[in-house]
C-alpha cells in the first residue's frame, strides 16, 4: 500500500500534518468522501444490518483515519455501533439512575432524560460537547452506562474538560496559547488552501476504470 508522505520533504510533511488541523469538516469530509475513507458512523440492528446513522466521527477521529491512509494508504473502517446498544423507540418518559442510557436516547428533546442527569449532578448538568462526545465513546466501545454511571463521569470529564482540547482543534488550540487574532479566519483558509493542494497532488482521487 502506499505512502503518500514519502513524496514529501521531512519539512513539508511536518507542514502537511500541522495544516491538516486547520481544514474544517466540510473541506475534511470532501476529502474523505473522494477517496473513500469513511467518517459516518455506522449501527448495528437486530435484524442483522448495518445502516448508516445520521451521526459523524469528531474531527480527531477522522484526521486520524487521514493521517494513516497518507502513510499507508488504507481507508479504515466506520465507527460501529453495536446492535445491543442501539434502541429504535424513545426512552421512558421518566428513567431512573440505574437504567440505561442507550444509543439516540441522548438527546436534549427528551425532557425526561435531561431532567435526571441534572437531579443526579446536583443541578450541574448541561448538555453539551463533553457530554455528546462521552456518551459517544461508551456507545462505540459497546457500553450502555446506567444514568447515574453516565451522570458521574459527566461530572469527572466536564472538571478536566480542557483536557479534552486536543490540537485538531486548531482555533480553540490557537485562542488557548493566544494566536487566534483577528486574521485568524484568514489564516485558517490559507493553511487549509495549501493542505488541500499538497494533498491533491500526493494523493489525487483515484480515477474509475
Amino acid at each position: 500500500m502506499p505512502n503518500f508522505l514519502s513524496q514529501l520533504t521531512a519539512s513539508e510533511r511536518t507542514r502537511l500534518l500541522e495544516e491538516l488541523n486547520y481544514m474544517n469538516l466540510e473541506e475534511i469530509r470532501r476529502f474523505c468522501g473522494e477517496r473513500g475513507i469513511p467518517y459516518r458512523i455506522v449501527a448495528e440492528h437486530t435484524d442483522g444490518t448495518v445502516r448508516a446513522t445520521k451521526d459523524t466521527d469528531r474531527k480527531p477521529i477522522v484526521l486520524a483515519r487521514v493521517r494513516r491512509y497518507l502513510t499507508t494508504g488504507k481507508v479504515g473502517r466506520s465507527t460501529r455501533i453495536a446492535a445491543q446498544i442501539v434502541r429504535e423507540e424513545d426512552p421512558p418518559a421518566r428513567p431512573g439512575p440505574h437504567d440505561r442510557l442507550y444509543y439516540r436516547w441522548y438527546a436534549k428533546e427528551f425532557e425526561g432524560v435531561m431532567r435526571l442527569l441534572r437531579d443526579l449532578t446536583d443541578g450541574r448538568f448541561r448538555d453539551g460537547a463533553v457530554a455528546r462526545m462521552l456518551a459517544m465513546e461508551f456507545w462505540t466501545r459497546g457500553e450502555a452506562p446506567t444514568f447515574e454511571e453516565f451522570a458521574r463521569s459527566w461530572t469527572k470529564a466536564k472538571a478536566k474538560e480542557r483536557r479534552l482540547l486536543t490540537a485538531e482543534y486548531a482555533y480553540l488550540t490557537d485562542l488557548k496559547y493566544q494566536r487566534a487574532g483577528g486574521e485568524w479566519k484568514a489564516l485558517r483558509t490559507a493553511k487549509a488552501k495549501s493542505a488541500l493542494k499538497t494533498l491533491a497532488r500526493v494523493a489525487p482521487v483515484r480515477a474509475v476504470e
